[in-house]
């Protein structure tokens, strides 16, 4: 257990669990069970086989040869999540909690979903272990992501469109929860980021640090040292956690997360209560969560992890914000010179990398996550530009 996990899920004053009586058995059993399989060596057994062989882990290390020579500065590795099966880092998470799920009994599997890569993941794994898979996504997302809600039902889950709120992934998650305290006797919320009462942050992030624990493995094959820093986008926080998780103890190695100034939650936010656990939030006075919006569905969510709101305050990963112009120019601009389409997600990370290289030195690396690919952001993309 990382040292700054306290009991119930609390990182320093962050996390816990705020949720009604008989969620809160529900949830006391799923960290039982957790903490039961995590180290059991069956359990990783499997876990490692399905991730080596229907994931096709481990993803590659790569050296942006082209992008690192333009910007003239240290050198950018890319961590190719994008590669996974079902096109993101989403997979990871998704597998580690059906393989939980499966020993203990549920039949039914419900989550939530922004970008409609974790509902994507979540119908696949519910494929292949006949599971019945529902999958809560704002109804703006479902217009923003069309291919991926058409994948979801190809793939036999329910994509339920809420169009409460702004239609987008807080309110995704709001449904969720809601499903969860109704039918929590047969249900397993497969929850995609890290974010949510305990123990929901700790598991998505054990289930991530596959990312960091390859990575920092591979940086040190190729440069025989570790990276100046871990760069990778940030919503809810599951790819940006799993990306940071093994560098907490190097305390060297900058960890940096990149939010939408439009969403700019660690940047910005304030302490308050949100689905269930405590964090930075965009809120108003009465504390209630402000409206949000990023070009990158998956980012747009008004809080974040509580491990991220933990590390913000004690300094030790830091927190920047792009605009929606520098994530399109990063989008393009990796497509054309690296021939890697990134999801507008991963393009934050690779906007902030485009200003941070050229300031190092060249012996200097840099590991940027690429958590997801671009192919449900083309038609978006392709819209966007017609309109400037």
């Amino acid at each position: 257990m990382n040292g700054s996990e306290v009991k119930k899920g609390y990182f320093g004053e962050f996390g816990g669990s705020f949720v009604p009586e008989n969620l809160q058995a529900v949830l006391d059993r799923l960290e039982k069970e957790f903490y039961t399989y995590k180290d059991d060596p069956e359990f990783q057994k499997e876990f490692t086989e399905y991730l080596e062989e229907f994931v096709g882990r481990e993803s590659p290390l790569y050296y942006a040869e082209r992008l690192t020579k333009e910007l003239g500065g240290a050198k950018i590795y890319l961590k190719r999540e994008d590669l996974n099966h079902t096109g993101s880092h989403k997979i990871n998470n998704v597998l580690g909690q059906i393989l939980l799920a499966k020993r203990m009994g549920a039949k039914r599997v419900i989550a939530e979903t922004g970008a409609g890569q974790h509902g994507v993941a979540t119908a696949t794994v519910c494929a292949m272990f006949g599971m019945e898979c529902v999958i809560y996504m704002g109804a703006e997302d479902t217009k923003r992501q069309a291919l991926n809600v058409f994948r979801m039902e190809l793939l036999g889950a329910k994509v339920v469109a809420v169009s409460k709120g702004q239609g987008r992934l807080k309110d995704a998650v709001d449904e969720a929860f809601a499903d969860l305290v109704e039918n929590y006797d047969h249900t397993f919320y497969l929850l995609g980021s890290a974010v949510g009462p305990h123990p929901f942050p700790m598991m998505v992030r054990h289930f991530q640090s596959v990312i960091s624990k390859e990575s920092r493995k591979q940086i040190l094959q190729k440069e025989g040292r570790l990276p100046y820093a871990v760069i990778a986008c940030i919503g809810g926080g599951s790819n940006a956690i799993g990306s940071f998780a093994e560098y907490l103890s190097d305390e060297h190695v900058r960890l940096i997360g990149v939010e939408p100034s439009e969403a700019a939650t660690l940047t910005k936010g304030t302490a308050g209560t949100l689905h269930g656990f405590k964090c930075l939030v965009l809120q108003d006075e009465e504390g209630n969560p402000a409206p949000t919006y990023s070009i990158a569905a998956g980012l747009d969510y008004p809080g974040s992890g509580p491990e991220h709101s933990y590390l913000k305050e004690e300094g030790r990963a830091d927190y920047v914000a792009v605009n929606k112009e520098e994530v399109l120019e990063a989008f393009l601009h990796l497509s054309k010179t690296e021939g890697i389409i990134p999801a507008l997600e991963s393009a934050h990370a690779v906007a902030y990398v485009m200003k941070l290289a050229p300031t190092l030195p060249k012996e200097e690396s840099l590991i940027v996550n690429i958590s997801g690919r671009g192919d449900k952001d083309v038609e978006q993309v392709f819209d966007m530009l017609s309109n400037q």
